[in-house]
Parts: structure tokens; C-alpha cells; sequence
């Protein structure tokens, strides 16, 4: 590459570098959504090297191309959509700031994403789930106040596990969650996984944390905030304990809390506000499990299903 191409180069950095700060700033996004988006515009930073086209040069028939190309390639129309919609971010973002007179990727459409059902759990399946921690033992009955207070509240399990003592409010009721985008939001919280959680601070956290200070709800045995893995694989075992086959995570759960409410009439505004949706198209995907959970209901019991 010449020293003309390192320098256009160089400014093409520049200019991504300068985007995601402010997405930083004003969106609040996370790094690792950053990350994403980075590695998304680099990727088409070296399709245009040989084309000797720099970002702002770009035409909307070269973005065209780029992303047939990705298709023939097999790549997933995720990973494509998600390409795009840092690509209409980006470009959009120097149409506002006048460093573009125009949005090449004005007339490109996104592709159609089919969306996937996601994997839940029967109202029996859940409580088998949570009645299976035995709650004599410290250990299982930090888990069964976990698990108890995840299907209360549909909370993401990063959410979950970086719990601080000062976000739960017993009196209250209620837990304030620091959600994506640093978006605080307050989930109330139902009695049994208030009477659990009770019972978990008095008896099981101070063994836990054997004499150690800490401002994590819900420590490991070393007294530290735990992984978002470890507590996967603590669901995995109860769910073997509880006969429950197939695919399970702690998001799992997350579906079962939205997907109940709605089978039993919330308002899928509700549900998007407790789960911490910023679009509500995010939170329709549950309106199509709890539709097949109808079906499946006038099947088996209406006289003409």
C-alpha cells in the first residue's frame, strides 16, 4: 500500500475512532457492543482498500457489493444485519455532523431476518426448577434465591450476578437494575422471592461470606461477585435434579418470566419495561410464544381444535 493509501487509511481509523466515542457518550453503549461495531467497519475498511475508495467516498453500489459479497460467502443474515446497522449508524452519524452530503446506504434494504422462537419452560417445568435447590445447604440456598428472584423479575443474568446489596429494596419490594446503556430501571419483585431472599441475607450470605466484607448480593463461596458461567452450570444441575431435558440457560428463564406473564394477560408494554427493552419490537418475539402456547391449548381442549 503507498504512503497516500496508509494515510487514507489512517483517516478511515480516524473517523470510526471518532464515531464510537460518541456512541460512547451518547448512547451509553456497551464495550462490547462497541467491539462489535469496530471490528464490523474495519471489515469494510479492507474491502475498499483495493478499490482505492476511502469511507467518506464510498458509493452506495460498492456497499451494494459488499454485502452480496458476504451473502455468497454463507455468512449468517445476523451477522450481515447487524454489519448494516453499524454501516447506517456510521454514515448516518457524518450526515449529521456535515462531513457527508448524502447517506449512501439510503436506498440499500436490510435482510429479512427470520426470528427465532426462543427456547422456554412450562410453568411446571419452572417450579420443578425452583424447588430443587435444597435450602438447608448455604450454597443452594444463595441459588434457590437467585433462581427465585430471575423468573420474579425476567432479569439478564449479568444483571443478576452484579447485584449490589444497596439495588434491593425488601421493604420496598422492588430491585433497581442498571440495564444496557448504563438504563436504570426499578422490577418489582413478588412475595416468595422476597420471603427467600429474606431467609437467604439471615442465614446464608453471612456464611458465605465467612466474616468477609462485600457489596455483592449474591457472592461465591470466595466472597467475589460470581461468573455468569459458574451460575450457568449451577442451573444446568438443578435442571438434571429436576428431570428437565433439552437446551437450559439462565436467559431461559429470562423467556419464561415474559412469556408467562403475557399467557396470563399482561401487557406486552409491561413486559417490555420489566425486561428492559428499548424497542418494543425486541419484545414482540414473546408474543409469538405465547400465541403457540394458545394453539397448542385449543388443540388439545377445544371439541372442534
Amino acid at each position: 500500500m503507498t504512503e497516500s493509501n496508509n494515510k487514507l487509511r489512517h483517516n478511515d481509523q480516524l473517523l470510526i475512532e471518532g464515531f464510537l466515542d460518541r456512541l460512547w457518550a451518547e448512547k451509553g453503549l456497551s464495550e462490547h457492543t462497541l467491539a462489535a461495531y469496530r471490528s464490523d467497519l474495519l471489515r469494510f475498511c479492507e474491502f475498499l482498500v483495493p478499490r482505492e475508495e476511502t469511507l467518506l467516498q464510498v458509493s452506495g453500489e460498492t456497499l451494494r457489493q459488499y454485502l452480496e459479497r458476504r451473502q455468497q460467502a454463507g455468512m449468517a443474515k445476523t451477522s450481515t444485519a447487524r454489519t448494516l446497522s453499524a454501516l447506517r449508524r456510521f454514515y448516518g452519524d457524518l450526515v449529521r455532523r456535515g462531513e457527508l452530503e448524502s447517506d449512501p446506504l439510503a436506498r440499500i434494504k436490510p435482510p429479512k431476518l427470520t426470528r427465532n422462537i426462543p427456547d422456554t419452560l412450562s410453568e411446571a417445568q419452572v417450579s420443578a426448577l425452583l424447588d430443587e435447590p435444597d435450602r438447608t445447604d448455604p450454597l443452594e440456598l444463595r441459588d434457590a434465591a437467585m433462581l427465585e428472584l430471575l423468573y420474579a423479575t425476567g432479569l439478564r443474568v449479568s444483571e443478576l450476578v452484579s447485584l449490589q446489596l444497596e439495588q434491593l429494596g425488601l421493604r420496598q419490594g422492588v430491585v433497581r437494575v442498571t440495564g444496557k446503556g448504563s438504563k436504570e430501571r426499578l422490577v418489582p419483585v413478588g412475595e416468595t422471592a422476597l420471603d427467600l431472599l429474606t431467609l437467604y441475607l439471615k442465614q446464608s450470605r453471612p456464611q458465605l461470606l465467612a466474616g468477609r466484607d462485600s457489596d455483592v448480593l449474591f457472592p461465591s463461596n470466595r466472597g467475589i461477585m460470581m461468573q455468569r458461567q459458574t451460575f450457568w452450570y449451577r442451573i444446568k444441575l438443578y435442571a438434571v435434579r429436576a428431570g428437565i431435558n433439552g437446551s437450559i440457560s439462565a436467559h431461559t428463564l429470562r423467556h419464561a418470566f415474559a412469556t408467562h406473564l403475557l399467557n396470563h394477560g399482561a401487557d406486552l408494554r409491561v413486559v417490555q419495561l420489566l425486561l428492559g427493552h428499548s424497542d418494543l419490537s425486541t419484545t414482540q418475539i414473546y408474543t409469538h410464544v405465547a400465541q403457540a402456547r394458545l394453539q397448542q391449548l385449543h388443540a388439545a381442549h377445544h371439541p372442534r381444535g
